[in-house]
This record gives C-alpha cells, sequence and structure tokens, in this order.
C-alpha cells in the first residue's frame, strides 16, 4: 500500500519546486509477541513473551508489555539500562526521535536492544498500515508523534485480545501530563516511570535513578534566588541585533563565584562575577550573556574561593560582601564584564564525585561534590546513602530551578571505593570522556592474522630500505615506537638522513570498524601507571612498532643535506625498514659521548646529533620558543603499580636530536600535502595569543626587574632568555612556565577552512606545520599518512578524505580528544600524588607561583606539584595578620613580604581525616612566622636542586612525562 505527500519548496532562486514523496505501508509487519496467532513470526523472530511478560508489579499483577514514549527514553535511560525492565516495545517513532536528539541516549538504547536477554521489541510503526499516523494542518510535530505513540499503543491491545487466553495488556510509560490524559481518554492503562516502578516488588533502587527533569522545589520559600533565563526567541532577537552576545562558559578553578565566556570575535574574555551574574551557568554550556556598562566592568577576584564545605546551605544566597566582586584600582585596567541572560545550549554530562555526609539519619535528600571543581554541587534523593558515603558516584545532572542554589540530578551508578586506584583511575577517564572500553570484537576483526610476514607482493610495492642502519630512540621501556632514523654519508660528501615512520595507515583502512574506532578516540592517552590505546595492542606494540632486529613497514621522508643542515633536496616513499637497534634516550647518548664507538649506528648518531644542534639553532634565531612546565617521572612498583619514588625528569642531547627530526619531518609533509590539496590538507596551526593574554607576564618580569618585550614571538623568545637571576636559579624556568600558561591551544584544522596567513605556528615559528611522525597514537597523522599516500602514489584517494566538511568535524573531535588526553594525564600524576604522600610528611624546597589576595598558589619543582597556602581563610580568625599590595601584587607580615618566585620551604602532608575527600595539605614552614608556620618535619628534610631547565616545543607544554615498564608515554612531535 502506498501513502503520497506532496508539498511546495521555494528555492534561494525563487523559483517554487513541487516535491512528491511516497511512503510505502503494510499490513503484514509483525507485532514481536509470543502470544499472538495472526502475525505467525518464524521462530528466530520471537521477542516478547507470552509466559508472565512485563516486569513483577505485585504478587498478583496481570501479564502486560511496556511501551515507552520518547522522553522516558531520553530522561530515563538509566533506568532502562538496569536489568529489571523487559518485554518493552519501542516504535520506530521513537527510535528515530531519540536518534535526531541524542546520539549517546540512541547508542545505549540500541545497545539494549540487541540484547537479547533483555527483549525490547522495535515495531516499525510508521511502515503499519494501521499505526501511521498523517500529521494534520496545524499540528506540532511532537503532538502528532505523541499521537503516533497512542495510535500505535490502542492497536497493540486490540491485535493481542484477539489471540485468545492470553489477555496481554500493554502500558503506556510516558511523563507527560498532557499525552497521559488523552491516553486514558483512549482507554490506554498508562503510568509515569515512577508510579510504574514505584510499584516493583525488588524496584526500590530504581526510585534513586529517576530524572527529575520536571522537579519544582518544594515550598517556594519566598522570592527566586536566579532571574529567569530569557525564552528562545527573545535569545534569537537579543543575539540578532547585536544586545546580546554568544559563547562559552568557562567556570573558574579558583574562585566558584567567577567565570568567563570567550565570544567569537572577541579578543578579551568576558567575565562574569557572582552568582546572579552567572545565573546557573554550569562549565561547558552555551550561553547568552549582556554586557554590562563599561563603569560596571571589573576585573578577575584575587581571592581563592571554594564553595564551603557544609552539609546543607539551603537555599539562601550569600550576601553580595560575600560573592566577592572586586571594585578595582582606578589604575588597572579592567575587564568587560557581562552577566548571564539565558542557556542556549546545556553541555550537561554525567559526573564523578561522592555524597556529603548527612547529619540527619534516613534523610533521602543528600548533597553530591563533584570531582571536578568547575561543577558545581548537585542535589539527589537516595535510599541507599549509607551503601555510597565510601564510594565514588555518578550522578547526572536533570535541571536548576530558580529557587534552588544547587541543580538537581539523580544518582546513576556507584563505581568503587574512594581511594581505591582501579576506582580513581575509572574516575578520571570518565571525568575526562577518554574511551577506554575494550575493542569490541567488530574492531578486532579487521586486524591482520597471525602469524604476519612480508609477501614479495609487498616488497614490490614498497622501497626495500632493509640494508640501511636504522635505529630508534625512545624513552625507557616503550613498546609503542613509530620512528626510526639514519643519517649516512653520500659519495658527493653530503648526507642523507632518513626518519621512518611506523605505516599504520597500511593496516588500517579507511571506512573500516577499526578506523572508526580509532577516529573516535584519536589519541593513546599516558596515565602514570597504564596506557590507552588508540589502535589494539597487536598494532600498537607489535605489527606497527619499529622493534629493533624485525621487518617492518615504514612512510619515510629521505633528505639530501650538506653539512650545515642545509636541506639540498627530499622526497618521500613508502618503505621496508629493519631497525638494527631500539634504544633508550640515555643509551643513544652514551653511545655517542663513547668516541671508541666507530660502528655505523654510532657514526649515523653522531652526524644526527650535530646537524639536530644546527637545525635547532636556526629555529631559535627565527623566533621559535623555548618554554617550560614542571614535568615528573614516577618510578612504580612493578606488582602493586603503587609510586614509590618520584624524581624530575632529564632531558638530554638525544631528546633534542629525535625532537628536531620530528620537526622537520612534520614541516616539509606539511609542505608537501598542502601543494597537492590546497583545500583539505590537514594541518596543525598555533595561534599568535592576544596581547592581553600576557598581561600577568609583564606584570611579574616588572615587579622583578625585567621587561617582557611580547610584540612579536622572536622578541618573546629573547626577553625571557635575558631574564636570569643569579640569586635564584629556578627563577628562569618559573618565568618560561608562566609563559606558557598566556598561550593558546594548538589545534587541527583544514586548510581549506583557514586563511594561509592563519596557518602559522606560533611556538615554532614556522609558517606551516603537521603531525606526521607518531601515527601509532595520533589519528591525525594517519589521515596525514593518507594524504601523503595520495600525493606519491602509493595509494588511492576516497571521498571523504577530500570533503572538507567531514575533515573539519573530524578536527573538531581531534582537538578536544586531545586536550582531553593531557588533562586525564595531568590528574593521574595528581593522583599518584596522593598515593605516594600517604602516611608521609615531608618539607620541600618551593617557590611562589602567585600572589593572591587571601593566598599564596605555590610550586613544588620535585614534584611539578602546585598547591595553595591559604592566608585568611574565611570564617576562621588568624593570630596573623597580611597586608596584601593589590598594585605590587605582594602580601606582607611585618618586615617578610611575598613575592611571586621568592623561594620558601612548605610542609607537604595528605590529610585523610575525611575518607571522602584526601586533601594534600601545604603549609609554611620557612621563612618563619609564629603561629602561622609549622615546625620541620621530623624526618630529615630532603632539599632539591633546582631542576634544569626544561627545553620544549610548545606543543607539549602541558604533558606530563609518566612512566611504568612497558608504558612509557612517547615524547615526539
Amino acid at each position: 500500500m502506498l501513502t503520497t505527500k506532496t508539498f511546495f519548496r521555494k528555492t534561494k532562486s525563487g523559483n517554487v519546486t513541487k516535491i512528491v514523496r511516497d511512503h510505502y505501508l503494510r499490513d503484514d509487519i509483525w507485532c514481536g509477541s509470543a502470544a499472538c496467532k495472526i502475525c505467525k513470526p518464524r521462530i528466530n523472530d520471537i521477542v516478547l513473551d507470552d509466559e508472565d511478560p512485563g516486569a513483577k508489579r505485585s504478587a498478583n499483577s496481570e501479564p502486560h508489555y511496556l511501551l515507552l514514549d520518547t522522553n522516558i527514553v531520553l530522561d530515563q535511560i538509566h533506568i532502562l539500562e538496569e536489568n529489571v525492565l523487559c518485554n518493552v516495545i519501542i516504535l520506530q517513532t521513537v527510535l528515530e526521535e531519540v536518534r535526531h536528539r541524542s546520539s549517546n541516549v540512541y547508542k545505549k538504547l540500541k545497545d539494549i536492544i540487541s540484547d537479547p536477554n533483555r527483549k525490547f521489541y522495535v515495531f516499525v510503526n510508521e511502515h503499519h498500515h494501521d499505526t501511521f499516523v498523517e500529521r494534520v494542518p496545524g499540528e506540532k510535530i511532537n503532538d502528532r508523534n505523541d499521537r503516533a505513540i497512542r495510535v500505535a499503543t490502542k492497536w497493540y491491545n486490540e491485535h493481542l485480545s484477539v489471540t485468545g487466553n492470553k489477555n496481554i495488556q500493554i502500558y503506556l510509560i510516558t511523563d507527560d501530563n498532557d499525552n497521559r490524559e488523552k491516553a486514558k481518554t483512549d482507554g490506554i492503562i498508562t503510568f509515569s516511570m515512577e508510579e510504574y516502578i514505584s510499584s516493583l516488588e525488588h524496584g526500590g533502587f530504581l526510585i534513586d535513578k529517576l530524572c527529575k527533569k520536571n522537579y519544582v522545589m518544594e515550598g517556594g520559600r519566598g522570592e527566586p534566588l536566579f532571574p529567569s533565563h530569557l525564552t528562545p526567541a527573545q535569545l534569537h532577537d537579543g543575539i540578532k541585533n547585536g544586545r546580546l552576545h554568544q559563547g562559552t562558559f568557562v567556570a573558574s578553578r579558583e574562585n566558584f563565584l567567577e567565570g568567563s565566556v570567550n565570544v567569537e570575535g572577541m579578543d578579551k574574555f568576558i567575565l562574569v562575577q557572582g552568582r546572579i551574574g552567572l545565573n546557573r551557568a554550569i562549565d561547558g554550556d552555551i550561553v547568552a550573556l549582556e554586557l554590562l556598562p563599561e563603569d560596571e566592568w571589573s576585573v578577575p577576584s584575587d581571592i581563592v574561593l571554594e564553595d564551603e564545605d557544609v552539609e546543607d546551605p539551603g537555599d539562601v544566597l550569600d550576601e553580595e560582601s560575600d560573592i566577592i566582586v572586586q571594585k578595582p584600582l582606578k589604575q588597572i585596567e579592567r575587564t568587560p564584564t557581562g552577566k548571564i541572560v539565558g542557556i542556549i545550549r546545556r553541555k550537561w554530562r554525567q559526573y564523578c564525585g561522592i555524597l556529603q555526609p548527612s547529619a540527619v539519619k534516613e534523610n533521602v535528600k543528600h548533597i553530591f561534590v563533584p570531582a571536578e571543581r568547575k561543577i558545581p554541587k548537585v542535589r539527589i534523593e537516595t535510599r541507599q546513602a549509607q551503601l555510597l558515603y565510601k564510594k565514588r558516584i555518578i550522578v547526572a545532572i536533570d535541571s536548576w530551578p530558580r529557587n534552588s542554589r544547587y541543580p538537581q540530578g539523580h544518582f546513576v551508578r556507584a563505581l568503587g571505593d574512594i581511594g581505591d586506584k582501579a576506582t580513581e583511575n575509572e574516575v578520571l577517564l570518565l571525568e575526562h570522556d577518554v574511551p577506554h572500553s575494550r575493542f569490541s570484537d567488530a574492531v578486532l576483526s579487521f586486524l591482520p592474522k597471525l602469524p604476519w610476514t612480508i609477501t614479495e607482493l609487498d616488497l614490490a610495492q614498497r622501497e626495500d630500505l632493509r640494508h640501511i642502519d636504522v635505529c630508534s630512540v625512545d624513552p625507557p621501556g616503550c613498546t609503542d615506537i613509530d620512528d626510526a632514523l639514519h643519517c649516512r654519508l653520500l659519495e658527493n660528501g653530503n648526507l642523507e638522513v632518513g626518519v621512518h615512520i611506523a605505516d599504520v595507515s597500511h593496516f588500517i583502512r579507511p571506512g573500516t570498524a577499526l578506523d572508526k574506532e580509532a577516529a573516535l578516540r584519536a589519541t593513546t592517552v599516558y596515565l602514570v601507571d597504564k596506557r590507552i590505546d588508540m589502535v589494539p595492542e597487536l598494532l600498537s606494540s607489535n605489527l606497527c612498532s619499529l622493534r629493533g632486529g624485525e621487518e617492518r613497514f615504514a612512510f619515510t621522508c629521505l633528505w639530501e643535506m650538506d653539512q650545515d643542515a642545509n636541506v639540498i633536496n627530499k622526497r618521500f616513499c613508502k618503505s621496508v625498514i629493519k631497525s638494527r637497534r631500539a634504544m633508550t634516550y640515555e643509551e643513544a647518548q652514551l653511545l655517542i659521548d663513547d668516541n671508541s664507538q666507530q660502528e655505523e649506528v654510532a657514526l649515523s648518531l653522531r652526524r644526527l646529533n650535530n646537524l639536530a644542534k644546527k637545525l635547532k639553532q636556526r629555529r631559535l634565531e627565527n623566533g621559535a620558543l623555548v618554554l617550560a612546565s614542571p614535568e615528573i617521572r614516577f618510578q612504580v612498583d612493578n606488582e602493586t603499580h603503587d609510586p614509590i619514588e618520584v624524581e624530575a625528569k632529564k632531558l638530554r642531547e638525544t631528546n633534542s636530536m629525535v625532537e628536531e627530526f620530528m620537526l622537520l619531518a612534520n614541516i616539509s609533509v606539511a609542505e608537501k600535502i598542502v601543494d597537492e590539496f590546497p583545500e583539505c590538507a590537514m594541518l596543525r596551526r598555533h595561534p599568535e595569543p592576544p596581547q592581553s593574554n600576557f598581561d600577568p607576564l609583564i606584570k611579574a618580569g616588572k615587579h622583578q626587574g625585567f621587561e617582557i618585550n611580547t610584540s612579536t614571538g622572536k622578541e618573546l623568545a629573547k626577553s625571557l632568555e635575558n631574564a636570569c637571576k643569579d640569586d635564584n636559579p629556578y627563577f628562569n624556568t618559573m618565568l618560561k612556565i608562566l609563559a606558557t600558561r598566556c598561550m593558546m591551544q594548538a589545534v587541527y584544522f583544514v586548510s581549506g577552512m583557514v586563511q594561509q596567513n592563519e596557518f602559522f605556528h606560533y611556538g615554532l615559528a614556522c609558517p606551516i606545520y603537521t603531525h606526521f611522525t607518531s601515527p601509532i597514537r595520533r589519528y591525525a597523522d594517519i589521515i596525514v599518512h593518507r594524504l601523503l599516500a595520495v600525493c606519491i602514489g602509493a595509494d588511492a584517494t576516497y571521498p571523504d578524505l577530500l570533503d572538507k566538511k567531514k575533515s573539519h568535524a573530524l578536527c573538531h573531535n581531534l582537538n578536544y580528544r586531545n586536550r582531553m588526553a593531557q588533562y586525564a594525564g595531568r590528574a593521574s600524576v595528581a593522583l599518584n600524588t596522593h598515593l605516594f604522600f600517604r602516611e608521609k610528611v615531608e618539607d620541600e624546597d618551593a617557590y611562589i607561583l602567585f600572589v593572591r589576595k587571601n593566598a599564596l598558589q605555590i610550586l613544588i619543582p620535585k614534584y611539578g606539584l602546585e598547591g595553595t597556602i591559604y592566608l585568611n581563610k574565611k570564617g576562621q580568625v588568624s593570630p596573623v595578620t597580611f597586608v596584601y599590595n593589590e598594585e605590587d601584587q605582594t602580601q606582607r607580615y611585618k618586615d617578610i613580604l611575598f613575592r611571586s618566585f621568592d623561594p620558601v620551604v612548605v610542609q607537604l602532608s595528605l590529610d585523610r581525616s575525611n575518607i571522602q575527600h584526601e586533601k594534600l595539605i601545604f603549609k609554611l614552614v620557612k621563612p618563619e612566622i609564629p603561629e602561622f608556620s609549622v615546625p620541620a618535619a621530623n624526618a630529615k628534610r630532603k632539599l632539591v636542586e633546582p631542576m634544569p631547565e626544561e627545553k620544549m616545543e610548545i606543543e607539549t607544554i602541558t604533558q606530563l612525562s609518566t612512566v611504568k615498564k612497558g608504558k612509557k608515554k612517547k615524547r615526539k612531535h
């Protein structure tokens, strides 16, 4: 049977086009029930039970199937994931709506449907003659879909009623009051989700998981605490006429009453302060804000402020004086300041954290404290509090009513015991949205079958370089070796230099499940004690890894250079290599330094090292930055994986040697692919920071007597190199750490989506750059390999590779995953630092990084650790009074002055008094201040030599180096 829809559409040129769409209907689509005597399905098609179907509601409940509306699936997916509800009908109407509204929920629902034990049946109601409904003129699409759901429910009841002895009822589950009333009018049995699960014999624990999206605060307690958000129509009009601005809200880590909104086209972020100004925005939300008059602009607060750790502060906001909106000094340039007036798109996710203990026994209302400090506390209801107090749990936010100080949410699941290392690792992976489940069978099916060997056909299609003395240089214990090098003399006196990169794209073909999974993960994530691979281990640690003594496929860059490191010519080829040795940086350095070693590998390394020094000097002369980040390395126990020692990372000449040739390869490949594909090459750029970003750096340098020139990258590099103090050898490194924080994030982009003058890489001072040298751990490199292979005729192209829009969307995911991987690495270091300090109290040399109005922010080089010493904590009477000078950014007690970069001695200990929230405590030891400083620890204080000045490329500013045997993070570019 056929139904036809006809409508007219006006084109851009003004013409009217008639569009006819045919919609095919059938009357033989099976209902899915084993009790049905009409549809006559095949035995393998049976999904819904005929014996006592439905979850048990009571001892004598009638047999029934559940039919869910769209919002039940979207809002209550956490209940559906529990293996309680079964014999459920999912209409095609609902499935399609869910797919369009939430890809995350759609994936979860599909996983449930695919589980035969759950008995979820998809009924194609949109193509059944008796259940398809036409949309009537003037009817909203949501109302039409609700009507389609009711029609299908009624049809099922009538259809199954003629089966004889099985009188199975269909229960429509919906939280929409209007839909429920209309369903009752049609004679349909209907329940809200809360009503249904409350009636189940063993469903009490599901009550905690109920989404309360339509929750309204009880009692009304006077005036609302927050202004109303503007309607979507008002927001649209305001943005269109320029009265409102749109941007992403970024919450402050240091002050929970402060944040900023990054608005495209504005040089400076827009500051937002106070609860009224924040107006229920949560970190990551896309918001609309109104810019305040210039005389009401403020400056970011100097106060470090955390939400008070009280049981339940009620729904009363602090006095305005407590909100800490500063009145800036006249001579300080004010920051554009605004207030949030509406939410354009919520970016809520599931949050990990803990329950705050309640003094009231049997209380079901609790405060959830997220692990991420930028997220506000959340109100939830749970009857399992006594079980959950010692657990890390996951909570989802449902709504944030105007008359609630905190958002309302619901419990999702428990992860494990607080402090358990496996649980805490799971938390940091979830918090940073790192895909870490095992690779699916579909993905693994695309791996090569073992034993794998190189065939004659492979050799015919590649350049055979197995006779060349190639070697790799990597961190200790590295198993994912993705690059190797060689350098040999040519007859004309020049040098041939080769960079050989693992040919991962040979094994990962476009469009396969393996390719899609690698694109989703985007990067390998390195934690202190484990590695979350982007590709299965068979590739990452075996077939793609350029291990010593084994033949491997490679993608090779070859340069002819003179003795001064000038490139004469270059070429690229797919190759087969056999690495002579896989060395650590230390082993390679020893080989270079030992002049008695005259084997070819040693000679090759010496030539490479000499060339690398010249390449680096040339880069620095062009204005490349040498910045710093506090980096540490944990030694972990091989059995328990707990940290047993920590040390500052040591850099050798060989680190720089490898880095220089990786940079050269990346630049050479970037030039090649953009010449061939000017519109769709995948590149990497590092935007020049706006001058306002450098204000903290300039101010810090000025207070120490140095002028930091930030007009160009070259001038900045020169200023930083000249800023040294004889009495503080770590001063220059700290200044570079501060400069690092002024930088923008380096990002992937598609050449055709950005003007050519924006290709520039600020940190490297080069006009064009990409990532080619680490395809085992970065998906961007795989795309670049495919582009380069097409350039040299080694492989064929495919549509998605040359699709700018799809590549642009891919870049968004790559940039997001790369950023999250960096944050996860930092969090892993912080976690292991906590584990390391259990049962320890140590005094360490440290430096003041920032002076705040109520605190000193401290950096401990030995541990790469930052912390806060509070000078005047709210609600506490201190026996010592510190005087803060806002203009000079100093704190004074009598004749003791605290300034940025000053050395101090601090005592480090782990406060475990609250098992729910262990904290590293920083206490001042020296300079000694009576009644404020603490005495030195009984154990002998370990004095640390200042860390050697760290040399790094801007790409790895925020990456923290960690180590475990066989799991060492690589530092390649």
